[in-house]
């Protein structure tokens, strides 16, 4: 028998809200590139000190492979999306719910299908040469650059 849950979690309702926050500051700010950069710097000024180095580390490779993506902020989490608006990659940070690793995620308008299984996620402990080549072949296929 399943278990009963009752609703979302204080994180998730804070990242509900925080949601709510970020589209109104996009409203207000427009859906500008310094002001979605913006929203990531300060995002990423907020995290632990862990989850900060992996931030902007995603950031970095991120703007290398595929800087047409557009930065901007999404439940908090660094986000990058394509010309049509839509969420391709974003980084959240273990400490946001409290997990054991980070995760660097891919969103239904990332390329990256291939057969009938395709990662959607990747768990995420540290920055190696090796992580970081990987990070940056899958952002630039989700991106539609190719490998």
């Amino acid at each position: 028998m399943a278990e009963k849950t009752s609703g979302p979690s204080a994180e998730e309702r804070a990242a509900v809200k925080q949601r709510a926050a970020e589209l109104r500051a996009q409203e207000k700010a427009g859906k500008s590139r310094a002001a979605g950069e913006q929203a990531i710097q300060g995002a990423i000024a907020e995290m632990a000190a862990d989850d900060r180095v992996l931030a902007e580390g995603i950031h970095r490779i991120v703007g290398e492979v595929a800087s047409h993506l557009m930065p901007k902020t999404w439940y908090g989490f660094p986000a990058y999306c394509n010309e049509n608006g839509k969420v391709v990659v974003f980084f959240k940070a273990a400490s946001k719910f409290t997990t054991r690793y980070a995760t660097l995620g891919f969103e239904e308008a990332a390329q990256l299908d291939e057969g009938d299984l395709w990662p959607t996620s990747y768990a995420l402990i540290s920055l190696t040469p090796e992580t970081e080549r990987v990070i940056a072949e899958q952002i630039r296929r989700a991106a539609g650059g190719g490998v």
